[in-house]
Protein backbone atom coordinates (compact mmCIF):
# COMPACT_ATOMS: atom_id res chain seq x y z
CA UNK A 1 0.00 0.00 0.00
CA UNK A 2 1.34 3.32 -0.82
CA UNK A 3 2.12 5.85 1.66
CA UNK A 4 -0.57 8.03 0.29
CA UNK A 5 -3.03 5.28 0.74
CA UNK A 6 -2.09 4.22 4.10
CA UNK A 7 -2.38 7.86 5.40
CA UNK A 8 -5.35 8.61 3.84
CA UNK A 9 -6.85 4.57 4.82
CA UNK A 10 -6.09 6.24 8.92
CA UNK A 11 -6.85 9.81 8.30
CA UNK A 12 -10.70 8.92 7.11
CA UNK A 13 -10.95 6.79 9.98
CA UNK A 14 -10.13 8.81 13.17
CA UNK A 15 -8.14 12.08 11.89
CA UNK A 16 -5.28 9.68 12.63
CA UNK A 17 -3.28 9.02 13.09
CA UNK A 18 22.94 12.52 35.13
CA UNK A 19 26.05 11.64 32.94
CA UNK A 20 29.34 13.25 31.61
CA UNK A 21 28.59 13.25 28.23
CA UNK A 22 31.54 13.10 24.84
CA UNK A 23 31.12 12.66 21.13
CA UNK A 24 33.72 10.53 19.51
CA UNK A 25 32.61 11.78 15.72
CA UNK A 26 31.66 9.48 13.34
CA UNK A 27 33.57 5.88 13.25
CA UNK A 28 32.71 4.88 9.81
CA UNK A 29 30.47 5.57 6.88
CA UNK A 30 27.91 3.10 5.85
CA UNK A 31 25.73 2.93 2.82
CA UNK A 32 22.91 4.95 4.55
CA UNK A 33 24.20 5.44 8.16
CA UNK A 34 26.87 7.10 10.33
CA UNK A 35 28.05 5.08 13.71
CA UNK A 36 28.38 7.72 16.83
CA UNK A 37 29.72 7.09 20.18
CA UNK A 38 28.71 8.85 23.60
CA UNK A 39 29.42 8.64 26.87
CA UNK A 40 26.63 8.08 29.20
CA UNK A 41 26.19 6.83 32.77
CA UNK A 42 30.11 5.82 32.63
CA UNK A 43 29.27 3.48 29.45
CA UNK A 44 30.12 4.21 26.28
CA UNK A 45 26.86 4.04 24.38
CA UNK A 46 27.23 3.67 20.22
CA UNK A 47 24.27 4.16 17.53
CA UNK A 48 24.02 4.76 13.84
CA UNK A 49 22.39 7.63 12.11
CA UNK A 50 20.83 8.59 8.58
CA UNK A 51 21.04 12.43 8.03
CA UNK A 52 19.65 13.37 4.60
CA UNK A 53 22.23 15.43 2.60
CA UNK A 54 19.63 18.13 2.45
CA UNK A 55 18.88 19.35 5.54
CA UNK A 56 20.93 22.21 6.90
CA UNK A 57 20.24 22.50 10.51
CA UNK A 58 18.09 21.52 13.05
CA UNK A 59 15.34 19.09 11.80
CA UNK A 60 12.56 16.54 13.06
CA UNK A 61 14.10 13.68 14.77
CA UNK A 62 12.97 10.22 15.09
CA UNK A 63 14.68 7.07 17.74
CA UNK A 64 14.46 3.94 16.65
CA UNK A 65 14.67 1.48 18.81
CA UNK A 66 15.72 -2.08 18.24
CA UNK A 67 14.01 -5.12 19.46
CA UNK A 68 15.60 -7.70 22.37
CA UNK A 69 18.85 -9.46 20.50
CA UNK A 70 18.59 -6.92 18.07
CA UNK A 71 20.81 -3.58 16.84
CA UNK A 72 20.74 -0.53 15.66
CA UNK A 73 21.86 -1.72 12.29
CA UNK A 74 19.23 -4.25 12.53
CA UNK A 75 16.68 -1.28 13.06
CA UNK A 76 17.71 0.08 10.13
CA UNK A 77 17.16 -3.04 7.89
CA UNK A 78 14.14 -3.59 9.33
CA UNK A 79 11.75 -0.65 8.90
CA UNK A 80 12.74 1.50 6.04
CA UNK A 81 13.32 4.87 7.93
CA UNK A 82 16.20 6.45 6.15
CA UNK A 83 14.39 6.21 2.89
CA UNK A 84 11.52 7.98 4.28
CA UNK A 85 13.86 10.59 5.85
CA UNK A 86 15.34 11.40 2.47
CA UNK A 87 11.55 12.23 0.93
CA UNK A 88 10.74 13.65 3.98
CA UNK A 89 13.23 15.86 5.72
CA UNK A 90 14.17 14.44 9.28
CA UNK A 91 17.03 12.68 10.71
CA UNK A 92 16.96 9.05 12.05
CA UNK A 93 18.80 7.58 14.97
CA UNK A 94 19.29 3.77 15.90
CA UNK A 95 20.55 3.77 18.93
CA UNK A 96 22.12 0.11 20.25
CA UNK A 97 21.12 -1.17 23.34
CA UNK A 98 23.36 -3.09 26.12
CA UNK A 99 24.54 -6.84 26.82
CA UNK A 100 26.64 -8.19 29.97
CA UNK A 101 28.38 -10.39 27.52
CA UNK A 102 27.55 -11.55 23.60
CA UNK A 103 26.11 -9.60 21.00
CA UNK A 104 22.42 -10.20 23.03
CA UNK A 105 21.22 -6.31 23.29
CA UNK A 106 18.31 -5.08 25.40
CA UNK A 107 16.64 -2.24 26.97
CA UNK A 108 16.38 -1.87 30.98
CA UNK A 109 12.63 -0.92 30.01
CA UNK A 110 11.45 -1.22 33.87
CA UNK A 111 10.78 -5.22 33.89
CA UNK A 112 11.98 -6.42 31.11
CA UNK A 113 14.74 -7.42 29.36
CA UNK A 114 17.76 -9.52 30.40
CA UNK A 115 21.17 -7.77 31.41
CA UNK A 116 20.18 -4.16 30.71
CA UNK A 117 17.22 -5.17 33.48
CA UNK A 118 19.42 -7.08 35.78
CA UNK A 119 22.61 -4.73 35.45
CA UNK A 120 19.83 -2.22 35.88
CA UNK A 121 21.42 0.02 32.36
CA UNK A 122 19.84 3.92 32.94
CA UNK A 123 18.15 3.58 28.95
CA UNK A 124 16.07 6.46 30.18
CA UNK A 125 19.39 8.64 31.03
CA UNK A 126 21.13 7.57 27.61
CA UNK A 127 18.57 8.50 25.76
CA UNK A 128 18.00 12.34 27.16
CA UNK A 129 21.67 12.55 27.09
CA UNK A 130 21.59 11.48 22.77
CA UNK A 131 18.65 14.07 22.59
CA UNK A 132 20.72 16.49 24.31
CA UNK A 133 23.91 15.99 22.71
CA UNK A 134 21.88 15.94 18.93
CA UNK A 135 20.06 19.53 19.97
CA UNK A 136 23.51 20.69 20.89
CA UNK A 137 24.85 19.74 17.51
CA UNK A 138 22.03 21.64 15.65
CA UNK A 139 21.05 18.11 14.58
CA UNK A 140 17.66 17.83 16.28
CA UNK A 141 14.92 20.26 16.85
CA UNK A 142 13.95 20.04 20.24
CA UNK A 143 10.31 20.53 20.00
CA UNK A 144 10.41 17.82 17.16
CA UNK A 145 11.70 14.18 19.18
CA UNK A 146 9.83 10.97 18.42
CA UNK A 147 10.80 7.68 19.80
CA UNK A 148 9.73 4.65 18.52
CA UNK A 149 10.63 0.81 19.00
CA UNK A 150 9.74 -2.88 18.35
CA UNK A 151 8.99 -5.27 21.18
CA UNK A 152 11.77 -4.59 23.88
CA UNK A 153 12.12 -1.49 21.97
CA UNK A 154 8.81 -0.50 22.18
CA UNK A 155 8.73 -1.20 26.00
CA UNK A 156 11.20 1.12 26.56
CA UNK A 157 9.71 3.48 23.70
CA UNK A 158 6.58 3.40 26.53
CA UNK A 159 9.13 4.13 29.52
CA UNK A 160 10.95 7.05 27.20
CA UNK A 161 7.71 8.17 27.00
CA UNK A 162 6.55 8.21 30.64
CA UNK A 163 9.85 9.59 31.95
CA UNK A 164 11.03 11.86 29.02
CA UNK A 165 7.62 12.88 28.20
CA UNK A 166 8.78 17.30 28.86
CA UNK A 167 11.43 16.06 25.76
CA UNK A 168 9.45 13.78 23.58
CA UNK A 169 6.68 15.46 21.09
CA UNK A 170 5.35 12.33 20.27
CA UNK A 171 5.89 8.18 20.71
CA UNK A 172 4.92 4.97 18.71
CA UNK A 173 5.65 2.14 20.41
CA UNK A 174 5.42 -1.52 17.91
CA UNK A 175 4.63 -4.91 19.48
CA UNK A 176 5.59 -3.80 22.47
CA UNK A 177 3.61 -3.65 26.44
CA UNK A 178 3.10 -2.55 29.10
CA UNK A 179 3.30 -4.14 32.48
CA UNK A 180 0.43 -2.61 34.74
CA UNK A 181 2.12 -0.52 37.21
CA UNK A 182 3.60 2.35 35.37
CA UNK A 183 3.63 5.79 37.22
CA UNK A 184 1.52 8.74 35.70
CA UNK A 185 3.83 10.75 33.22
CA UNK A 186 4.21 14.44 33.98
CA UNK A 187 2.48 15.36 31.01
CA UNK A 188 0.41 14.12 28.27
CA UNK A 189 2.36 12.64 25.28
CA UNK A 190 0.88 12.16 21.73
CA UNK A 191 0.85 8.12 21.48
CA UNK A 192 0.37 5.61 18.44
CA UNK A 193 0.36 2.19 19.37
CA UNK A 194 0.39 -0.98 17.26
CA UNK A 195 -0.36 -4.34 18.08
CA UNK A 196 -0.43 -7.46 15.93
CA UNK A 197 -3.20 -9.83 17.04
CA UNK A 198 -1.31 -12.86 16.00
CA UNK A 199 2.04 -12.13 18.13
CA UNK A 200 3.12 -14.24 20.66
CA UNK A 201 5.81 -12.68 21.87
CA UNK A 202 4.34 -10.46 22.84
CA UNK A 203 0.58 -11.75 23.45
CA UNK A 204 -2.22 -9.39 23.11
CA UNK A 205 -4.05 -11.25 25.84
CA UNK A 206 -0.57 -10.39 28.16
CA UNK A 207 1.19 -12.77 30.03
CA UNK A 208 4.50 -14.14 28.72
CA UNK A 209 5.64 -15.53 25.68
CA UNK A 210 4.89 -18.99 24.21
CA UNK A 211 8.74 -19.77 24.55
CA UNK A 212 8.73 -18.37 28.18
CA UNK A 213 5.36 -20.08 29.26
CA UNK A 214 7.08 -23.26 28.52
CA UNK A 215 10.16 -22.06 30.17
CA UNK A 216 7.58 -21.30 33.41
CA UNK A 217 8.40 -17.63 33.01
CA UNK A 218 11.52 -15.41 32.49
CA UNK A 219 14.21 -15.11 34.91
CA UNK A 220 13.70 -11.47 35.99
CA UNK A 221 10.75 -9.95 33.63
CA UNK A 222 6.77 -9.41 34.53
CA UNK A 223 4.32 -10.82 32.24
CA UNK A 224 3.21 -8.63 29.70
CA UNK A 225 0.08 -6.85 30.62
CA UNK A 226 -2.65 -7.15 28.21
CA UNK A 227 -2.45 -4.92 25.03
CA UNK A 228 -5.51 -3.04 25.98
CA UNK A 229 -3.39 -1.87 28.97
CA UNK A 230 -1.42 0.29 27.29
CA UNK A 231 -3.83 1.77 25.88
CA UNK A 232 -5.70 2.57 28.70
CA UNK A 233 -2.39 3.87 30.35
CA UNK A 234 -2.38 6.76 27.50
CA UNK A 235 -6.11 7.40 27.79
CA UNK A 236 -5.59 8.51 31.13
CA UNK A 237 -2.05 9.52 30.74
CA UNK A 238 -3.41 12.41 28.19
CA UNK A 239 -6.81 12.98 30.10
CA UNK A 240 -8.65 11.85 27.48
CA UNK A 241 -12.66 11.92 28.24
CA UNK A 242 -13.93 8.66 26.08
CA UNK A 243 -13.44 6.37 23.22
CA UNK A 244 -14.75 7.12 19.49
CA UNK A 245 -16.46 4.56 17.99
CA UNK A 246 -13.53 1.99 16.96
CA UNK A 247 -12.85 1.62 13.29
CA UNK A 248 -12.36 -1.80 11.80
CA UNK A 249 -11.44 -2.97 8.31
CA UNK A 250 -9.85 -6.01 6.74
CA UNK A 251 -6.34 -5.02 7.53
CA UNK A 252 -6.75 -2.94 11.63
CA UNK A 253 -9.02 -2.31 14.26
CA UNK A 254 -8.56 1.60 14.95
CA UNK A 255 -9.81 2.66 18.45
CA UNK A 256 -8.91 6.82 19.15
CA UNK A 257 -9.17 8.51 22.42
CA UNK A 258 -11.94 11.48 22.45
CA UNK A 259 -11.43 15.06 24.16
CA UNK A 260 -7.71 14.33 24.98
CA UNK A 261 -4.86 16.26 25.82
CA UNK A 262 -2.88 14.71 23.59
CA UNK A 263 -3.63 12.36 20.80
CA UNK A 264 -4.31 8.36 21.89
CA UNK A 265 -4.33 6.05 18.74
CA UNK A 266 -4.49 2.35 19.02
CA UNK A 267 -3.65 -0.08 15.58
CA UNK A 268 -4.19 -3.30 16.57
CA UNK A 269 -3.42 -5.61 13.01
CA UNK A 270 -5.76 -8.60 12.08
CA UNK A 271 -2.84 -10.64 10.52
CA UNK A 272 -0.21 -9.26 12.78
CA UNK A 273 2.60 -11.09 14.44
CA UNK A 274 5.51 -10.24 15.59
CA UNK A 275 7.30 -8.31 13.14
CA UNK A 276 7.71 -4.77 11.65
CA UNK A 277 4.48 -4.00 9.63
CA UNK A 278 5.47 -3.04 6.36
CA UNK A 279 9.33 -3.60 6.94
CA UNK A 280 11.11 -6.74 6.50
CA UNK A 281 12.16 -9.50 9.17
CA UNK A 282 14.32 -9.06 11.68
CA UNK A 283 15.88 -12.54 11.89
CA UNK A 284 15.52 -15.45 9.78
CA UNK A 285 13.81 -16.89 12.35
CA UNK A 286 11.37 -14.25 12.92
CA UNK A 287 7.69 -13.71 12.14
CA UNK A 288 7.43 -12.49 8.39
CA UNK A 289 5.85 -8.65 8.51
CA UNK A 290 2.29 -8.03 6.73
CA UNK A 291 2.25 -6.43 3.63
CA UNK A 292 -0.61 -3.99 3.41
CA UNK A 293 0.29 -1.86 6.28
CA UNK A 294 3.38 0.23 6.56
CA UNK A 295 4.39 1.21 10.61
CA UNK A 296 6.99 3.69 9.41
CA UNK A 297 5.07 5.76 6.80
CA UNK A 298 2.06 5.86 9.37
CA UNK A 299 4.18 6.29 12.67
CA UNK A 300 5.33 9.57 10.08
CA UNK A 301 2.34 10.87 9.40
CA UNK A 302 1.21 10.85 12.99
CA UNK A 303 4.74 12.23 14.57
CA UNK A 304 4.95 14.97 12.01
CA UNK A 305 1.90 16.21 13.12
CA UNK A 306 2.92 16.45 16.34
CA UNK A 307 5.14 18.66 18.16
CA UNK A 308 5.78 20.18 22.25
Amino acid sequence: MSYGRMTWALAAGAALITACVAEAGPLRKGRDTTQHEIASGGLTRSYEMHRPDSLKGPAPLIIMLHGGGGSGKNGVKMTGFNELADAEGFTVVYPDGTSKRGPFLTWNAGHCCASALEQQVDDVGFLSDLIDDLVAKGIADPDRVYVTGMSNGAMMTHRAGRELSSRVAAIAPVVGAVFGDEAPAATPVPALIITGLKDQNVPVEGGYSKKQARRGGAPNDLPYAPAEAAFDYWMGANGCQREAKAKTTDTYTLRTGKQCAAPVRWVSLTEGGHAWPGGRKGSRKGDAPVEDFNASEVIWAFFKAQSR
